[in-house]
C-alpha cells in the first residue's frame, strides 16, 4: 500500500484517478520501451499466472486498437469494452480454460509478456483457437507459429479431433493467411459473430 501511496503522489500519474488505472499505465510504459530483443531464444511460452491477467488484458486491447484501426483513444476504447465484459473469459481463465480442458498461455521475453494463445473446449471432440495475439513488434519471427504449434499439441494430447477459429479476413489477414497455410480450412459459422469468418482443421 506504500508503493500506491508514492505512485498518487507522483506528478507523472495526475491525469488518473485511482491506483488501478496508475498501475495501468505504469505497465504501458514498461511495454513501449521495453527493447525488442533478438535472441528468440529467451523468448518462452508458459501458462498465465492470476496476477498477470490485467497485463495480458491490455496487451489484447493494445493491439487490437492498432489492427482494427480503432480511432478512439486507446483509454476510452478500454473502458468501452470493459464496460461490456469483452475479455470476462481472461479475468474468469481459469474456470473458462484450465478447469474445463482448456489452456491459456502466453509468450514472453525476459519474463515480459507479449503475446497469449488459448485453447478452449467446445465439446469432447472440438476445440476453440482463442485469443491469439502478438505485439507488433514481435511479429515476422515465427513466434505466432510458434505459439499455435504448442496450443495444437496440448489440443491433441486432450484428444480432440478438430479445431476450430474465428477471424476477421480482412483486418486481420495475415492470422488469416498463416492459419490457411496450417490447413484451416472455411466453415459455415458457428456463432454469433456475423462480421469473422468461421475456420476449421484437423487434428
Amino acid at each position: 500500500m506504500r508503493c500506491l501511496g508514492r505512485l498518487s503522489n507522483s506528478p507523472e500519474f495526475a491525469g488518473f484517478d485511482n491506483p488501478a488505472q496508475q498501475i495501468m499505465f505504469m505497465m504501458e510504459c514498461r511495454t513501449i520501451i521495453m527493447p525488442v530483443r533478438t535472441n528468440l531464444y529467451m523468448i518462452k511460452i508458459r501458462q498465465i499466472q492470476p496476477e498477470e491477467v490485467a497485463f495480458a488484458k491490455r496487451l489484447i486491447y493494445r493491439v487490437a486498437h492498432q489492427v482494427f484501426n480503432d480511432t478512439r483513444a486507446l483509454e476510452e476504447s478500454i473502458a468501452f469494452y470493459e464496460g461490456r465484459s469483452l475479455l470476462q473469459d481472461i479475468d474468469k481463465f481459469q474456470q473458462t480454460y484450465c478447469d474445463n480442458d482448456g489452456i491459456f498461455l502466453v509468450l514472453t521475453d525476459n519474463d515480459q509478456i507479449i503475446g497469449t494463445g488459448a485453447i478452449r473446449k467446445i465439446d469432447n471432440e472440438i476445440c476453440e483457437l482463442k485469443r491469439l495475439w502478438l505485439l507488433f513488434e514481435y511479429h515476422g519471427k515465427g513466434l505466432g507459429y510458434r505459439m499455435i504449434q504448442e496450443l495444437m499439441a496440448f489440443a491433441r494430447e486432450k484428444g480432440y479431433q478438430r479445431v476450430r477459429l474465428e477471424t476477421d479476413r480482412n483486418a486481420q489477414s495475415r492470422a488469416f493467411d498463416l492459419y490457411k497455410r496450417l490447413g484451416f480450412y472455411e466453415i459455415p459459422r458457428y456463432s454469433n459473430h456475423e462480421d469473422e469468418t468461421a475456420m476449421e482443421m484437423m487434428l
